[in-house]
């Protein structure tokens, strides 16, 4: 296989050609590339290095600024120099995941035998897929061993699964507001984003980057149901409400009287302007078929067993999308799997999205168990060559 690199202004992407990846859908992509960031310095033996995996919506910029569009990165409370994923001690990386928009291959790449894009014509993808396509990264990077993977969300689902299928890579994972599984629920919600694209009369079948218009108005509601879930009753409750926006009284029409509703119009505008409407169905189908029990004969401790790897689990009291009980069930599997593993339940308000926010508790506790992890392996001043 051989692997190009290249350099621009999202970050660096590297390509693999010669039958790079065979999917778990049976289609093997000939060609693969993965775009991603990194930060800090890889030290002599290569052991200070910090796999971080982004939710669904998310991209490989969660420091600095995203140069698309032109704002801090996703997780700029956590990552940085002197931050609690120190970049001055950590060697960090994070990679658009196989099927997003932000440069990896995915729906709008160009499929080989056509020169067009895929569209449809792109394969369906799961987390397991995601996981192999980072997992030739790491390898193209020469990392023998990951310090720790980390992720919230859809992140945390891709810890899990390096943990399951590479637990000899990686000496610690941090699953954060997550599941072993896809609940019906979530799958529901997923169903009705999808629905709002497809019933798009600018999707096309999926073909649309050929026209000027683009399914704008499916993804923008996909996105507004979604973001629901993000929040929870108190959150959307202190911030919004009943409040009437920019009016004194009702107007007995349908334009956005309340605040909540002007929020949630414009989270989707602004969402459809980076990101693009195939990936969400596919990314959203990936989450759906994540199930790491029902690729163990139902059996979610077997997927651990003897594993070395010590996990730090992370959920929060007001997430419904992700509850507690499902961390709950992963903290059992793991300890009944014989793994070392710690688990915080985080008293918060502000639903899922508060692993992403300025949480207090979740930062001590990543800092906490980041300093422990790094004592175990031995790692002087954080991996730094000093």
């Amino acid at each position: 296989m051989n692997a190009t690199q290249t350099q621009n202004e999202d970050g660096e992407t590297v390509r693999f050609d010669g039958a790079a990846l065979k999917l778990d859908c049976g289609v093997t992509l000939e060609t693969l590339e993965l775009a991603y960031r990194t930060y800090g310095t890889l030290n002599k033996d290569k052991s200070n290095a910090i796999l971080i995996c982004h939710a669904l919506t998310g991209d490989q910029h969660p420091a600095g600024d995203n140069p698309l569009t032109g704002k801090p990165g996703w997780w700029t409370q956590v990552v940085g120099p002197g931050g609690i994923i120190d970049t001055d001690k950590y060697f960090v990386i994070c990679s658009n995941v196989l099927g997003g928009c932000g440069g990896s291959t995915g729906p709008q790449s160009g499929n080989p035998e056509t020169g067009k894009p895929y569209g449809l014509d792109f394969p369906v993808i799961t987390i397991a897929d995601m996981v192999r396509a980072q997992n030739l990264l790491i390898d193209h990077l020469g990392i023998e061993s990951l310090f720790c993977v980390i992720g919230g969300s859809m992140g945390g689902m891709q810890v899990l699964q390096w943990a399951a299928a590479h637990s000899d890579r990686i000496f610690s994972a941090v699953p954060i507001a997550t599941s072993a599984r896809h609940s019906s629920q979530n799958i529901a919600f997923h169903e009705v984003g999808r629905q709002a694209i497809l019933a798009d009369p600018e999707w096309h079948g999926g073909a649309y980057y050929a026209t000027d218009a683009h399914p704008r108005k499916g993804l923008a509601v996909a996105r507004m149901a979604a973001h629901i879930t993000y929040l929870s009753e108190a959150a959307l409750q202190r911030k919004f409400g009943r409040n009437l926006q920019d009016r004194e009284a009702i107007s007995y029409g349908f334009d956005a009287d309340f605040q909540i509703e002007s929020y949630l119009r414009h989270q989707g505008m602004t969402f459809v302007e980076r990101f693009d409407a195939n990936s969400y169905l596919y990314i959203t189908r990936a989450m759906d078929y994540f199930d790491i029990a029902a690729e163990n004969g139902g059996n979610l401790a077997a997927a651990f067993n003897g594993t070395a790897t010590r996990f730090c689990v992370m959920s929060f009291t007001s997430d419904w999308l992700f509850p507690t009980p499902e961390s709950v069930n992963l903290v059992r599997a793991l300890n009944a799997a014989g793994a070392n593993v710690s688990f915080v339940e985080i008293e918060s308000d502000k639903g899922h999205d508060a692993f992403l926010l300025d949480e207090p508790e979740m930062h001590a506790t990543l800092s906490g168990f980041l300093q422990a992890a790094a004592q175990a392996r031995g790692l002087e001043n954080g991996g730094r060559d000093d």
